[in-house]
């Protein structure tokens, strides 16, 4: 199967988190890596505080993410997708710390939580962003730009900024599919151990199967052995989640903190034998 109610990581109130390595900055004005910056834990794009999440809004700590081209585009056809970031200052912003192998994470969904896709823009030297994007079918689509960058005081920060776009079109939401601990991903079975629970940092552990057995030999996907996208059904508040560094008795797991009920998209991606997959699951948390 093919998330950036909050759910928010523990690595955002407690250094709980593992994985999040940072290795360097990029100075595109130099057109060269800055030195290297201190190691930060494993972060969760969302907020600050429990109970906040990303990806609300294209502006946030006086960034704006600013799209290049109109944002109605017809189904099913890929076209070049370019932004910026633009700073407090007014000005794009350049210097980016790597976040698991990447500058920027971009994520788009559906409004009715069908659709997820998890691409990696390329920046010019002049900090614009550009992907190949196809919207496959009508509706309106929520655009995450997923990445960390620094303040104007130079401590680094990790924003999720978004945007909508509408793909024309006769639109017929999809119902979300119902609560599962046990879903398909191309050839391979997943299940999900543990619940969020409200205010309370829980463990949530994934386990791969295939044809029955355990699969315990999971590879290095962007510098972890998953990611977690995990998105709110009704406001598409988002959060994007590392896990620990090993594995456990062979799943892949992550802490979450639930600060509200609600019902959640939950996006958990994987690589087996150098392709990735991914297996979507609903859970509601009372």
């Amino acid at each position: 199967m093919v998330l950036k109610g909050p759910l928010v990581a523990a690595g955002l109130v407690a250094a709980l988190l593992l994985g999040f390595g940072i290795a360097r900055a990029t100075d595109s004005a130099a057109g060269r890596p800055a030195p290297a910056t201190t190691a930060i834990p494993s972060h969760s794009h969302g907020g600050g505080a429990i109970g906040d999440l990303g990806g609300f809004s294209l502006s946030a700590a006086g960034f704006t993410l600013v799209p290049a081209q109109p944002l109605t585009v017809p189904p099913d056809a890929q076209q070049q997708f370019a932004f910026k970031i633009l700073g407090p200052d007014g000005k794009p912003v350049t210097r980016y710390v790597p976040n698991h192998d990447k500058l920027m994470h971009f994520m788009a969904i559906k409004h009715d939580l069908s659709g997820f896709q998890h691409l990696h823009p390329t920046m010019a030297a002049d900090g614009t962003w550009s992907i190949p994007l196809t919207l496959p079918t009508p509706g309106i689509w929520r655009l995450y730009t997923d990445f960390v960058t620094f303040d104007p005081t130079g401590q680094q920060l990790p924003l999720t900024l978004a945007v909508d776009a509408t793909v024309a079109g006769s639109y017929a939401p999809l119902a979300v599919p119902p609560p599962s601990r046990t879903v398909e991903a191309d050839t391979f079975t997943v299940t999900l151990e543990g619940t969020p629970q409200v205010n309370a940092t829980q463990p949530l552990s994934l386990r791969v199967f295939a044809s029955g057995a355990p699969v315990t030999d999971l590879e290095h996907y962007l510098g972890a052995y998953g990611h977690l996208v995990v998105i709110r059904d009704g406001d598409l508040g988002y959060l994007h989640v590392h896990p620990d560094d090993r594995l456990a008795g062979g799943a892949v797991k992550f802490w979450l903190s639930a600060p509200s009920p609600g019902r959640y998209r939950m996006f958990f991606e994987f690589q087996k034998s150098g392709t990735v997959h991914r297996a979507e699951f609903t859970v509601d948390i009372p």
